[in-house]
């Protein structure tokens, strides 16, 4: 089988760890890819998912017995033993389920430390695992998106609270304070280059110290939690894929969901009610406080925005601060 990257992987790689280290990556991954189907006993490759996410690529695949899977082969900068983790954790309630952990290769240095993708990685590369998660197979090209915005946002909000349970013991995920603290950094530096943004910057990080002041939840989180990542399946309606697992409150978590659609919200007259509107309502459904909710979508929009423009992704950039500024 080939395992040629789809130009998507391939773009957002670049921006996000810089090209040359995205290609020395590349360059690795059809030999990453080999050592995890070989790893896997008796895993035969159907084809690469097309066109993929942002930060890993997943192959299709067939088990020995022929059950379908997909095999998810990410940047140790992504931290797969992270997500891992977390899907372990999960065992399935609510998140698409792990195949027998030890089949699709080691990730490479354990569920431990911090940094887990779009969360300050730097570079793809940083060691020489295949980071290779076997999953049970979900209808790739199926997401919540594909339903109209309200239904989709009613089966979100089931699915996502499934997913706030207590953390396992002793584990490595990272608090919602320290990736924020993390991600606060780019964020300064993105006014001090652009004094337009200071403003709402400077709202956004006055909101975070606040809410990290008063935060009293300490759950396991998804930590990019929205539509797209939550997928048709044979065994539950929709399962959830993708975390970048922290611990923290539920409407940290809940705060990305809030921004879903947002170009289309941008295009629409009503999109700044509409967004209000929305906090309010995912506030209630899920019992979450709502002005929380409101600080953490602001932040989360605002740090968005910032490292979108930082990467190159002006529109996307502009689609957030403009959301942002909303609130």
């Amino acid at each position: 089988m080939g395992c040629e990257p789809p130009r998507r992987l391939e773009r957002a790689l670049g921006e996000m760890y810089g090209d040359a280290a995205a290609a020395d990556w590349l360059a690795g991954l059809p030999g990453l890819t080999e050592r995890a189907l070989a790893a896997g006993d008796g895993l035969t490759a159907e084809r690469v998912a097309a066109p993929g996410g942002r930060s890993s690529l997943v192959v299709l695949v067939r088990r020995a017995d022929g059950t379908p899977a997909a095999l998810k082969i990410a940047p140790p900068a992504a931290r797969p033993d992270l997500e891992r983790a977390a899907l372990e954790h999960w065992n399935g309630w609510g998140a698409v389920r792990t195949l027998d952990a030890s089949e699709a290769g080691a990730s490479g240095s354990g569920a431990s430390g911090s940094g887990a993708s779009g969360s300050g990685a730097s570079e793809p590369g940083a060691d020489d695992a295949a980071g290779g998660l076997l999953l049970e197979r979900l209808h790739h090209e199926v997401s919540l998106r594909s339903l109209p915005e309200a239904k989709a946002l009613l089966e979100a909000a089931g699915t996502v609270r499934r997913l706030w349970v207590e953390p396992p013991a002793g584990h490595g995920f990272e608090t919602v304070a320290e990736r924020t603290a993390r991600q606060s950094t780019g964020m300064r530096a993105a006014a001090e280059a652009d004094p337009e943004l200071a403003p709402l910057v400077e709202a956004a990080l006055a909101a975070r110290a606040e809410l990290v002041e008063g935060a009293s939840e300490l759950l396991l989180l998804h930590g990019n939690f929205r539509q797209s990542k939550v997928l048709s399946g044979e065994r539950a309606p929709w399962l959830t894929v993708g975390p970048e697992p922290l611990v923290g409150e539920r409407a940290y978590d809940l705060a990305r969901l809030v921004r879903d659609r947002a170009e289309d919200l941008i295009a629409a007259s009503g999109g700044p009610v509409t967004a209000r509107r929305r906090v309010k309502k995912l506030a209630e459904s899920l019992e979450v406080d709502q002005a929380r909710l409101h600080g953490w979508t602001l932040f989360r929009a605002v740090e968005s925005g910032t490292r979108a423009l930082a990467e190159g992704r002006r529109q996307m950039g502009e689609v957030n601060l403009e959301f942002a500024g909303w609130l």
